[in-house]
């Protein structure tokens, strides 16, 4: 009887428990609180955290991959020659989470996230005052200088620019190039970069006030124009054909962004902008937060380049949010038009708390300054402008 439990017991999964899998439960509870308790991105965060528990655990038929079992017999190969692994008994198929996560592999699950982006994204203030597109543009700065800081540091060129994409705020476009790039960072990289659109109330703020004057908080931004049907329709198709030509390898992005935008502003595809906005856009959310946590085992998660990545994010986020206030603080030396420094730092692609945050900060200068509509322009502005960086990285790093 004893013997028979000892029998039981070693077939469990408790003796597989290892260390580092207790060590990673301890990171998914941090996550959980962040996503559950302050609400830090909870629509990303619990699925990232609950996969990479799944990850942590003795588990079977979710992630492992499939197995040509007892193949070796003489008999079973010649049954295989006729009648095929499967038919014979020989061929185990991977688990759930093998073929699921081939959306992120296959780079399939980003382009699908930016057809939602697309679906819910007003380019309106864009349109009416395009001069905050060069806020947007100025705002990727932080990925570029980082990914010289990662060279530095000994990360190889695509790791660098996978690790530097995080300074644009875009969760879908950081999992883009990772899997391009450096498909082993995927789990630091995806983390990192949602962490950091979650904490953007906390991070932005600081940086905005230290680089921007009382006065210049301040400043009143006259009412934008309204823009027209035509205007937004012609927007999307210019932006899709010219992003794609200038840089191909971004076309996904791209072109799934432009693509949910149409949508939205030809008021002939309500159905598709609903299913877009939501069924579509909820689900890839969940199976794309989990894949991404099923890649975050011990071994390959607690790691000093794990906390390296971590560390360079957050200087990478705060580059991108200090170079897009202070573009608007230059753009004001050369127009009697001025800008509110503060919407430069909208210029990352967390749409739209980015936005909000500079209207906040705005507020808190001058009760009566709205500020939210025309951050919009150079929040939006940088979703376009993270795609392109990673474009631009993978065409020239050979990702594409």
């Amino acid at each position: 009887m004893l013997q028979a439990l000892i029998d039981f017991f070693s077939d469990t999964g408790f003796v597989k428990i290892t260390p580092g899998m207790i060590a990673m439960w301890l990171v998914v509870l941090v996550l959980f609180y962040f996503a559950i308790a302050k609400q830090y991105e909870p629509l990303l965060l619990v699925p990232i955290a609950f996969g990479a528990l799944i990850a942590n655990l003795p588990t079977w038929g979710v992630i492992n991959d499939p197995s040509y079992a007892h193949c070796a017999d003489a008999a079973v190969q010649a049954c295989i020659a006729e009648k095929g692994a499967i038919a014979c008994g020989c061929y185990e198929p991977g688990g759930l989470y093998y073929y699921i996560s081939k959306g992120i592999q296959w780079e399939l699950f980003p382009p699908i996230i930016f057809l939602g982006v697309g679906a819910l994204t007003d380019f309106g203030p864009l349109i009416a005052n395009p001069r905050t597109l060069l806020l947007g543009a100025a705002a990727q700065a932080g990925i570029f200088l980082v990914f010289v800081l990662a060279l530095a540091l000994g990360f190889t060129q695509g790791e660098a620019a996978s690790i530097g994409i995080i300074g644009g705020a875009d969760g879908p476009t950081s999992i883009f190039t990772a899997s391009k790039l450096a498909p082993n960072l995927i789990g630091p990289i995806a983390v990192a970069a949602y962490t950091y659109m979650s904490l953007v109330p906390l991070i932005q703020p600081p940086i905005m006030k230290l680089l921007t004057t009382e006065n210049e908080r301040q400043i009143r931004m006259k009412s934008l124009r309204k823009v027209g049907k035509l205007e937004r329709l012609c927007f999307a198709l210019i932006v899709c054909l010219l992003c794609i030509l200038l840089v191909p390898a971004a076309s996904a992005l791209i072109a799934m962004l432009m693509l949910g935008n149409f949508l939205r502003e030809c008021g002939v595809t309500e159905r598709l902008v609903k299913s877009a906005q939501n069924e579509i856009m909820n689900s890839v959310t969940i199976f794309l937060g989990t894949s991404v946590g099923l890649t975050m085992t011990a071994d390959k998660f607690l790691t000093l380049q794990t906390g390296k990545i971590i560390l360079i994010g957050v200087f990478a986020f705060a580059l991108s949010t200090a170079t897009g206030v202070l573009m608007a603080k230059l753009m004001n030396l050369f127009t009697k038009n001025k800008l509110n420094p503060l919407i430069g730092a909208a210029g990352v692609s967390a749409v739209p708390m980015a936005a909000r945050v500079a209207h906040n900060v705005g507020i808190q200068a001058n009760p009566s300054n709205y500020l939210l509509m025309h951050a919009m322009g150079p929040n939006v502005a940088g979703v376009i402008g993270t795609a392109v960086a990673a474009g631009y990285f993978i065409t020239t790093l050979g990702g594409g």
